[in-house]
């Protein structure tokens, strides 16, 4: 249907071909699922046994990451099948299909050429070639079967012949590999088209998005010495919730319906936490307690949230065009979002002078707005929000901007990623006010690391400050929810004695 030269039959008798297939095989060592099980499928030495069985899922030995999945032959067989394909197809025509019907055409030509070239390869070799052929031409590429697994928090692709995945707050080395440089930017580039960006020689930096919500970043070369680095922070298929945070150890089931009252009565709340924390996937789960009728705008450098409302509008920016005109900033999509009738504005992240306006629209009657922030402690947090003000070069004198932050948060929520790869709500600190030049903060529970198990886990428990009455109280109570709050901080001073 779709070659080009139709004497040489491609696409045209991939019956029999198609048929052989479909048969069933013996599983071969070499089959699909290349960054699947097959990493720990390997014996492993008496040495390494008891380290692998401490924490799910197992860490593989470098000996047997060391070890390819897939030979030089397969990838050169795989480079001319390809070649053959490329001038075969009629791009054109295969882009009228949908991903199905073209995925069929593509796996009966590729038979055909299999068929006619006379390559030495058993069922499930020819089967992993046909579906990593279909992910080159339809997909994106070796990363497909990555994005396919939900347990993959991150993905990092350091050039063609390197991938780093994180699972379970660990990384380890992939098996999967790119064909060259030059198909890694192909990838790259087809990421960021899709959201109307751009990644080459004269702009190698671009932040971008998968469909999922995915968040990408590209640097390519020259910036990037040894080929294109790309890095994908995946989003799960199942979106998290506090529910899920309790059972994972995150927060206790008191502290979450804490942070459930924080999300309800409108507190103006700043996640902070370092890169890899757990920030957006926290103030996801908080938006998850926004009224149904109320307006949400939202504004991110890269679109993440998922807000389950009705009422939601997304806003993103935009970098500068090729000539350097055209950026749209988060301080000008901030600025915009007061025009628009808000009830809440939630900032994907602060990272500079956008503070000041977000700071703005919380003590202008937007309450129950929310950001993230990158800083390590709710202390650290204040003060980056005093340096961010300060870098957008407004003249105000220390004491005032102190005073305009005490006056617009109420909460900090501080997440960490602890040394053996768990993530931790650490506090949850109120914003009480100024008492001289100084803001005042009181912690309402905070997690304390106890020490390690044998598995070199760590423990810890989350403690209660002994505040019976928070500052926000009179707040809880014009949402009728100041019993529940009472009981939840009763249940964490019973829980710390």
């Amino acid at each position: 249907m779709f070659g080009k030269r139709g004497s040489e039959g491609f696409g045209k008798s991939a019956g029999g071909a198609g048929q052989a297939v479909a048969a069933p095989a013996a599983p071969s060592p070499a089959a699909a699922k290349p960054a699947g099980p097959e990493v720990f499928a390997e014996p492993l030495q008496d040495k390494n046994t008891p380290r692998q069985q401490m924490a799910p899922p197992p860490i593989t030995p470098p000996a047997a990451r060391k070890k390819p999945a897939r030979t030089e032959h397969y990838y050169d067989t795989k480079s001319q099948v390809f070649s053959a394909l490329i001038d075969t197809i009629d791009l054109s025509q295969l882009a009228k299909l949908d991903g199905e019907s073209a995925r069929e055409e593509i796996r009966d030509i590729v038979n055909d050429i299999i068929t006619i070239k006379n390559f030495a390869m058993s069922i499930s070799e020819q089967e992993e070639l046909l579906e990593d052929i279909c992910n080159d031409v339809l997909g994106y590429g070796p990363l497909e079967p990555l994005l396919a697994r939900d347990d993959i928090a991150d993905i990092m692709v350091n050039g063609s012949g390197q991938t780093f995945i994180e699972v379970a707050g660990k990384t380890i080395e992939s098996e999967i590999r790119f064909r060259d440089n030059a198909q890694l930017l192909s990838i790259c580039q087809r990421i960021v088209s899709q959201v109307g960006r751009r990644v080459d020689e004269s702009s190698p930096i671009c932040d971008a998005r998968l469909p999922d919500g995915s968040r990408v970043n590209v640097i390519a070369p020259p910036l990037a010495i040894d080929g294109p680095a790309l890095t994908i922070r995946k989003f799960k298929k199942d979106k998290l919730t506090l529910e899920q945070l309790v059972k994972f150890g995150s927060i206790t089931a008191e502290g979450a319906t804490l942070l459930q009252i924080i999300g309800r009565v409108r507190c103006n709340v700043v996640i902070s936490g370092g890169t890899g924390s757990g920030k957006t996937t926290l103030l996801n789960c908080l938006t998850r307690y926004i009224d149904e009728d109320e307006r949400i705008i939202t504004c991110e450098d890269t679109a993440e949230l998922q807000l389950q409302q009705p009422h939601v509008v997304r806003l993103e920016t935009r970098p500068p065009n090729i000539e350097g005109e055209g950026e749209i900033t988060m301080r000008d999509l901030v600025k915009n979002c007061l025009r628009m009738r808000p009830e809440r504005i939630i900032v994907g992240e602060v990272r500079g002078p956008e503070v000041f306006d977000l700071l703005q629209a919380m003590n202008t009657g937007h309450d129950g707005s929310m950001g993230t922030i990158h800083a390590n402690t709710p202390r650290e947090c204040l003060s980056r929000m005093e340096s961010m003000i300060a870098m957008g070069g407004f003249n105000l004198p220390a004491k005032t901007v102190r005073e305009i932050i005490s006056g617009s948060v109420d909460v900090i929520i501080q997440a960490a990623r602890l040394r053996d790869g768990s993530r931790r709500i650490t506090h949850v600190t109120e914003v009480i006010g100024m008492e001289g030049d100084v803001i005042v903060t009181q912690d309402l529970m905070r997690y304390e690391i106890e020490g390690e198990d044998a598995n070199g886990r760590l423990i810890g428990r989350h403690m209660s400050t002994g505040i019976a009455k928070p500052n926000f109280w009179d707040r809880a109570r014009y949402y009728n929810e100041e019993r529940r709050l009472a009981i939840a901080l009763d249940a964490m001073d019973q829980v710390a004695g």
